[in-house]
C-alpha cells in the first residue's frame, strides 16, 4: 500500500491565496469539489483537521477508549515504527524525528482517523487501525 491518493481534494479545499480569504464566490467554488466523497480502503474521508489539516477518514463504528484497545493501538504504532503519545486523543508519531503521522478520535458518535498524506505506509496504516481498533462482537 502507499500514501494517501486524496492530495488533489486536499488541495483544493485549501485558500490559494490570502487575497482570497474574503471571497465568497472563490470559497463556493472550493466546495463544489466535496459533492463526491474519497474512499480509502473503503473508509469515507470526512473532513480535514481543523488545525492540522490531515484528512480525515470515518471509522464504520464507535470507538471508546478502553485498556485493551490501547494496548493493540501501541502495538501497531510499534508496527509502524511509531509511539503513541496521549494528548486530547491519541497520536502515532514516529520514533525517528517524532514526525506525526496519524491521530484517532473518539469524540464522535463515530470514530475518526485523522492520516498525514505524504506518509508512505498511510494506507496500511489507515486499513490496520480499522482492523485493530473494531469493537469486538
Amino acid at each position: 500500500m502507499s500514501k494517501l491518493t486524496v492530495g488533489p481534494w486536499v488541495a483544493a479545499q485549501k485558500l490559494p491565496s490570502k487575497d482570497l480569504a474574503r471571497n465568497r464566490t472563490a470559497f463556493l467554488e472550493r466546495t463544489r469539489t466535496r459533492r463526491e466523497t474519497p474512499v480509502v480502503a473503503g473508509l469515507p474521508l470526512v473532513g480535514l483537521g481543523g488545525s492540522c489539516g490531515k484528512p480525515c477518514f470515518a471509522l464504520p463504528y464507535v470507538l471508546t477508549w478502553t485498556d485493551e484497545n490501547t494496548r493493540a493501538l501501541e502495538r501497531v504504532a510499534e508496527a509502524f515504527a511509531c509511539f503513541v503519545e496521549y494528548g486530547a486523543y491519541p497520536h502515532l508519531k514516529l520514533h525517528d524525528g517524532g514526525l506525526e503521522v496519524a491521530a484517532v478520535q473518539d469524540w464522535t458518535t463515530f470514530g475518526m482517523v485523522y492520516l498525514r498524506p505524504g506518509y508512505e505506509r498511510a494506507e496500511e496504516l489507515l486499513v490496520r487501525l480499522n482492523e485493530t481498533l473494531a469493537p469486538a462482537h
